[in-house]
């Protein structure tokens, strides 16, 4: 089968996940081409050379640590005409333009528009769907509602009508929208081959938006050891030490960490889960999808979910690991197989 994926630029998670399901579509003989933006592109492009394509695509803006609607909306107007323009060109110019039997979109929008000009039937692969296509289970607080109801507007509005959506999530919840399947999270073969450990120290994962006063407030806790990815530097502050960037380093450290500290996003709670490491939970402010995710490791017992990252809130998250772990233990995931399956059949049956 002739396939066509598309993944967003923004947020390198869902180019970690989308090369995972690339990697097993060409294992099983399908031909697989993949269009993407920004550091997406990059990754994608140096491990499947030849096959992705570059075109433009949609950033978030940030102000003080949080997402900024207006700016979003007002960079998203300004780029809007110029980007169509020039992803419609490239892909009227695409390899085999026209012998695509089917698009996979990992909630990128353009590969979604050229499946609706070309007619061709859209699977859609990521975790955000569950915000329309689940029934909650968890309490959405007067302070969430608004971002809650933005956040299932943007999400029906995405990748509407598609053939079938597959959801990957850590959280089971009732479907309550037909065409769609939950399955347990996409995890990349680093950490399916990792052996997790006790070690002595907490990760802690600092997204591009770096909290201020983050090293003061972990060295208020001296009798832990902190090792701090996010900075981009590598620097020792008595019990902090920061991590410049390393795939490989930073996969150690998470499997030997008896903790993790970390904001709401998908990825990196799904591998701590896999690997069973306690997470506290920060989630960055105005992002739903990162509240529900952080809600859902505190409803689970799978660590603590704080508003802010304080001293206290950080003694209090370490005093319970014991009993985090324990939930832990009864998380069970075969890899990647249950959504290899479910998708194998769904695009036999096109």
């Amino acid at each position: 089968m002739n396939i066509l994926y598309g993944v967003p630029g923004e947020g390198m998670g869902h180019a970690t996940r989308s090369k995972v399901v690339i990697a097993h579509l060409l294992a099983q003989g399908h031909e697989v081409s993949v269009v993407s933006s920004s550091r997406a592109y990059q990754l994608l492009a140096h491990t499947f050379p030849g096959r992705v394509h570059e075109i433009r695509g949609f950033h978030l803006a940030y102000k003080d640590v949080v997402v900024s609607k207006a700016r979003t909306a007002a960079l998203t107007l300004r780029n809007a005409p110029d980007s169509l323009l020039t992803n419609f060109r490239r892909y009227r110019n695409l390899p085999g333009a026209d012998q695509f039997d089917c698009v996979i979109s990992d909630f990128e929008s353009f590969s979604y528009l050229f499946a609706r000009w070309k007619q061709l039937p859209v699977i859609s692969i990521d975790n955000m769907q569950i915000i329309s296509r689940a029934r909650l289970d968890v309490a959405v607080p007067a302070g969430e509602r608004g971002n809650f109801e933005v956040a299932r507007g943007i999400v029906r509005a995405k990748l509407p009508r598609s053939h079938h959506y597959f959801v990957s999530t850590f959280f089971p919840l009732p479907v309550v929208r037909p065409a769609t399947t939950l399955v347990p999270p996409i995890i990349r073969p680093e950490i399916l081959a990792a052996r997790p450990t006790a070690g002595a120290h907490v990760l802690v994962y600092q997204s591009a938006t770096t909290q201020q006063g983050l090293v003061p407030l972990l060295q208020a806790l001296p009798g832990q050891e902190f090792r701090v990815y996010g900075f981009n530097k590598e620097e020792s502050h008595g019990n902090v030490q920061l991590k410049a960037f390393s795939e490989q380093g930073f996969i150690e450290d998470l499997a030997s960490a008896r903790a993790v500290v970390t904001n709401g996003g998908f990825s990196l709670i799904s591998e701590a889960v896999y690997l069973h490491k306690p997470i506290c939970a920060v989630p960055i402010p105005v992002q739903f999808e990162q509240f529900l995710n952080a809600a859902q490791v505190q409803k689970l017992g799978y660590g603590r979910h704080f508003e802010t990252l304080t001293p206290d809130n950080l003694k209090a998250f370490l005093y319970d690991l014991s009993g985090f772990e324990a939930a832990l233990g009864a998380y069970k995931q075969d890899g990647n197989q249950e959504l290899f399956r479910q998708l194998d059949e769904a695009l036999a049956g096109l």
